[in-house]
């Protein structure tokens, strides 16, 4: 699958130029990297003196999948206790979601299913959810290992990726995935959406048939076929 992106593009695109704009949310505790993780795919950049989210910020970042111009709408959400019926009211219509906690401290991690419980309650049943373990470059005070959140993941159904939003690693190949995962669920709707649209376009048609069809009809009908 084609993907290619663009960093920091203005907002005076006309909505002609996008074909597709993806709602995703990105959760889990305060000071775990989410700002950092954001800025990073969005700006390509790290600001060492970032300071926690207040309730809810949003960046974008348009990209090309399958020669589809797609506009990710990313909303960093807190993650402070105090701002949770606030956040939770985001989760609404998202199409993706990336649950981010710190490979050293074990307590994010802790919580993560108690996130993964909060989007399966607010989100659409169809939501591609994505687990995230930021800060990979202080892999030497690692709290969590690899293969432990991995099988958590896998319990859970969410794809998992490690992340340094410091040196970048795996931060655009992340979003790039889930976008895709995002992109593939969004075609497979459309497509059941159509074949229904087809379905019931045949039941609602009238068959008109001829009094000489009826005839042969009903001969066929009399006959015994073994």
């Amino acid at each position: 699958m084609e993907v290619g992106g663009e960093k920091g593009e203005g907002e005076g695109e006309s909505v002609g130029e996008i074909d597709y704009v993806f709602k995703l949310v990105v959760v889990g505790d305060a000071a775990v990297g989410k700002t950092q993780i954001l800025a990073r795919f969005a700006r390509g950049e790290f600001a060492f003196d970032s300071k926690h989210t207040i309730g809810v910020e949003f960046q974008t970042r348009t990209l090309t999948i399958d020669r589809k111009r797609i506009k990710a709408q990313i909303w960093d959400t807190a993650g402070q206790e105090r701002y949770r019926a606030v956040t939770s009211a985001y989760y609404r219509g998202a199409l993706g979601a990336m649950i981010v906690y710190d490979i050293t401290k074990r307590s994010s991690f802790d919580h993560v299913a108690r996130w993964v419980d909060e989007l399966r309650s607010h989100a659409d049943s169809s939501t591609v959810l994505m687990l995230i373990g930021n800060k990979a470059d202080l892999a030497g005070q690692r709290a969590v290992t690899t293969e432990h959140a991995a099988e958590f993941a896998e319990e859970q159904g969410l794809y998992f990726w490690e992340t340094s939003a410091l040196s970048g690693e795996n931060v655009d190949a992340a979003f790039q995935w889930l976008l895709e995962e995002i992109y593939a669920v969004t075609k497979r709707k459309a497509l059941e959406c159509e074949a229904k649209s087809e379905l019931m376009m045949l039941r609602g048609t009238k068959l008109t048939v001829l009094s000489d069809e009826i005839s042969a009809l009903k001969k066929a009908s009399a006959c015994s076929c073994f």
